[in-house]
């Protein structure tokens, strides 16, 4: 894999990724100068802000205007008075990024071994109870299981708070306490997922005649498993990986919500019902940006799991 390549054509998505929301952004109902202005304010007023906003000229103008300024880091203003779109991503991205962190970690720490075990004891009751329990954690809605965690953990045993934030440069135990059970509703799913794509990737390599071969020599069945099984096994599980990053950022809105999490998902659904439309702007640009950064590094991790692609 080149990776100046595959750099480049990140780099190509992006800008086709912050085209295609600039001008999607156009196609919501109402006018962005109102929005700013206010309400009541007069056609005097109107005019003035959509001039300040840069509104009164064509729309490609707009655009590579708006473009100019992504490239320095300016993401604009919000219409809503709250400041620097940049800065306000600034203030809520550690905690969307320390939730969507820590449920990966869940994710890999317990579906990857769940899909081993499985795997490796395939057709008994630890497969059938991998297999019932992934299925379940496939098909629960997230916002249900938060519910759920919260009466239990919250409102029956008093365990963990039921909503609410600490950051972890604060006080890393309670960041922990209010982080934890939304990271364990929003990392459900893609453990489920993880667990999955890693018992039918395992059984497949352990079909393969090079197992068989590397068992009838006498190596040790703990070696064939971690060293040759699993690491041939590492190319589509770290694909799910990837792709459930994409999902987790997706489901971390809702999570975000029911938990009293201030994360940039708290943000975008505050943006849409008061159509700040370079809040909006900015966080889909962000989202798209962590996406891209977390994909080119699961493709170069394929160069350590399969060394044809090197």
């Amino acid at each position: 894999m080149n990776v100046a390549k595959r750099l480049t054509s990140s780099l190509a998505l992006l800008t086709m990724v912050s085209a295609i929301t600039f001008f999607m952004i156009l196609l919501v109902p109402g006018d962005p100068a109102v929005t700013a202005a206010g309400q009541d304010a007069t056609a005097e007023q109107i005019a003035a802000t959509r001039e300040r906003l840069g509104l009164d000229h064509s729309i490609l103008v707009q655009f590579f205007h708006w473009f100019g300024n992504v490239l320095t880091g300016d993401l604009g203003t919000s219409l809503q008075g709250a400041g620097s779109v940049s800065q306000l991503i600034v203030d809520r991205f550690p905690a969307t990024a320390s939730l969507a962190l820590l449920s990966i970690v869940l994710s890999v720490v317990i579906g990857v071994p769940a899909g081993v075990v499985a795997a490796t004891h395939r057709g008994r009751a630890i497969d059938r109870i991998v297999t019932l329990v992934s299925s379940a954690g496939i098909a629960v809605p997230s916002f249900w299981l938060g519910l759920v965690l919260v009466i239990v953990f919250s409102l029956s045993t008093h365990l963990l708070p039921s909503s609410g934030y600490v950051p972890f440069t604060t006080n890393p135990a309670e960041w922990f306490r209010y982080i934890i059970m939304p990271a364990a509703t929003l990392a459900a799913a893609s453990t489920a997922e993880i667990a999955r794509q890693v018992r039918g990737s395992m059984i497949d390599v352990l079909e393969q005649d090079y197992i068989r071969t590397a068992t009838a020599k006498g190596m040790l069945p703990r070696t064939v498993l971690l060293k040759h099984a699993l690491k041939n096994s590492g190319v589509p599980a770290m694909t799910m990986v990837g792709l459930q990053v994409t999902f987790l950022l997706g489901g971390s809105v809702i999570v975000e919500q029911i938990f009293g999490i201030p994360g940039i998902g708290a943000l975008s659904i505050t943006a849409v019902l008061q159509r700040d439309i370079p809040v909006i702007q900015g966080v889909v640009l962000v989202a798209a940006l962590a996406v891209l950064i977390v994909n080119f590094f699961v493709d170069l991790s394929y160069r350590y799991f399969n060394p044809k692609v090197r």
